[in-house]
């Protein structure tokens, strides 16, 4: 863990993280998407500089955590998560906003005066900073904990397993509950996942489901940038897309008439699709303001991808191998697009998708543009993790104080002047176990409840086809050594359940009575 302290920058830009759900590399033209037109995040990269090199977590809940604190999410000192569910019951009329506020706030531990998160790190320099969006911690968070993680105004769902629906009956704007008219269902219209003539009917019978939830995170976000153009703003858009299962109020006319694609797959590209449009909304705002040239909008995402619906013969979940019937095991069998059945590749080729340490699951586009520091088309191999933001937060907006972080800024690699101090790697946890990288090229990944361990080099081998555990052994033992530091010396807490590491605030706040 290091702490430092920063250097103050020149003027302070306006910045804009845009924090896509579940989007994996692959998804994007950028990377190759075939299918899938995404000009609008192109442009960024055309126009900045790609990160070749980005992780983030397997998972929403400790990858939002990593980002906000700044922390691992392979040490379970570091952040508490709770768990999903307890918002739904204030439609039932169980429990009040308030009390249901207060039970999560008495079950967690406040953090220590040493703790220093995101949005905290702008406000401290005078920024005005907003979320907008999706939860940015846990499975369920609160007004205390937003306002600790310095968010000056913020808007959307404080609870994850809500977000999984588009046509929310009520969201959150600084802890007050806002009903939206129209939306009448519970569980914000949540759709299922297996694809069949009646489920087809089902997700688009539209009655209860009036305002589609991303249309009122734009609002709020553009208008944000309206009357804040004056002064620096920082501006964290934890987007819901394309998160699922699948729910779009409309397909895009890219995709109306392709017969390579389902129903079910035409509605997921058009959220991707809907999520790129956003994007370009942002930057024409951004210029029609004329603020376009000092602001600095990074585009990244918490996870890598994920397939939100199963059609009999075309793909699986839980996923298996579409010509053989053989359950992916993230070992022996490990997921591969044309195995699984993903017509989009959404992987970009990687093993593994979302919940896996493969590389499919936890490496994620960085992309980042700011006309006034950034030179066009840019690429660099830095090593980063989503937890190098607090850090770089810092740098940019020239915080001085001191910054508790597991990360590293990458504010000079950023802006293309001079040496960054480099990870030598970086640790993640997922549910089969932890995984390192390191900054030359080297991961190995656990599978901890089968007590495996692979080896790759990735610079020539990124599908993770070739273990090579067996022909470097003194690699192995290096490299699990530093996991296990990471691991608070238990390689049992690099594996993420949601059993052991999410907490039942309605239990907990019980025996705190």
């Amino acid at each position: 863990m290091f702490c430092f302290a920063t250097n103050a920058q020149n003027k302070q830009p306006n910045i804009i993280l845009i924090y896509a759900d579940d989007l994996g590399k692959g998804i994007l033209s950028h990377y190759g998407q075939k299918i899938i037109s995404t000009p609008h995040i192109d442009q960024l990269a055309k126009e900045g500089v790609t990160f070749e090199n980005a992780y983030s977590g397997m998972v929403c809940a400790p990858s939002r955590a990593s980002l906000i604190s700044g922390l691992r999410d392979s040490d379970p000192n570091n952040f508490e998560i709770t768990k999903a569910g307890i918002y739904k019951k204030i439609s039932n009329g169980k429990y009040t906003n308030q009390q249901i506020q207060s039970k999560i706030d008495n079950t967690l531990t406040p953090p220590d005066n040493s703790s220093i998160f995101l949005g905290e790190v702008a406000q401290k320099q005078g920024y005005i900073t907003g979320q907008f969006g999706k939860l940015e911690w846990g499975f369920a968070t609160s007004h205390k904990q937003m306002v600790r993680h310095g968010w000056d105004e913020y808007y959307g769902y404080l609870d994850h397993v809500r977000a999984h629906g588009f046509y929310p009956p009520f969201l959150f704007r600084n802890g007050e509950v806002e009903y939206i008219e129209g939306n009448t269902h519970a569980d914000a219209g949540k759709t299922k996942e297996n694809e069949t003539p009646e489920k087809y009917k089902e997700r688009w019978n539209m009655n209860g489901k009036t305002v589609y939830s991303q249309h009122l995170f734009m609002n709020n976000v553009l208008n944000f940038i309206s009357k804040n153009k004056e002064k620096p703003f920082f501006l964290y858009f934890p987007t819901q897309l394309p998160h699922g299962p699948v729910s779009v109020p409309a397909v895009h006319p890219d995709f109306a008439n392709n017969k390579q694609l389902t129903p079910i797959e035409k509605e997921y590209a058009s959220m991707v699709k809907m999520l790129d449009d956003n994007v370009g909304q942002i930057m024409a705002h951004l210029k029609n303001l004329e603020i376009d040239e000092n602001t600095l909008v990074i585009f990244t995402s918490d996870n890598g991808h994920e397939i939100y619906y199963t059609q009999e013969g075309r793909v699986y979940k839980p996923y298996k191998n579409v010509k053989t019937g053989v359950r992916f095991d993230d070992l022996k069998d490990k997921f591969y697009s044309n195995f699984g059945g993903d017509v989009f590749d959404g992987n970009g080729g990687r093993a593994g998708l979302k919940r896996s340490n493969l590389q499919g699951g936890i490496q994620t586009p960085l992309i980042a543009r700011w006309p006034k520091k950034i030179a066009k088309g840019k690429t660099s191999d830095l090593l980063v993790a989503n937890y190098d933001f607090v850090a770089t937060i810092a740098d940019i907006t020239g915080y001085k104080g001191k910054v508790k972080t597991d990360g590293l800024s990458f504010y000079k690699e950023l802006i293309g002047k001079g040496n960054n101090k480099e990870h030598d790697f970086v640790v993640y946890a997922s549910f089969i176990g932890p995984t390192i990288i390191t900054k030359d090229g080297w991961k190995l990944r656990t599978h901890v409840p089968k007590n495996a361990f692979e080896l790759f080099y990735l610079l020539e081998d990124y599908k993770e086809e070739n273990d090579l555990s067996q022909k470097y052994p003194e690699k192995v033992r290096a490299l699990k050594k530093e996991m296990l530091k990471a691991c608070a010396g238990n390689l049992e807490n690099g594996v993420f359940t949601f059993g052991k590491n999410s907490i039942d605030v309605e239990k907990k706040s019980k025996k705190h009575k």
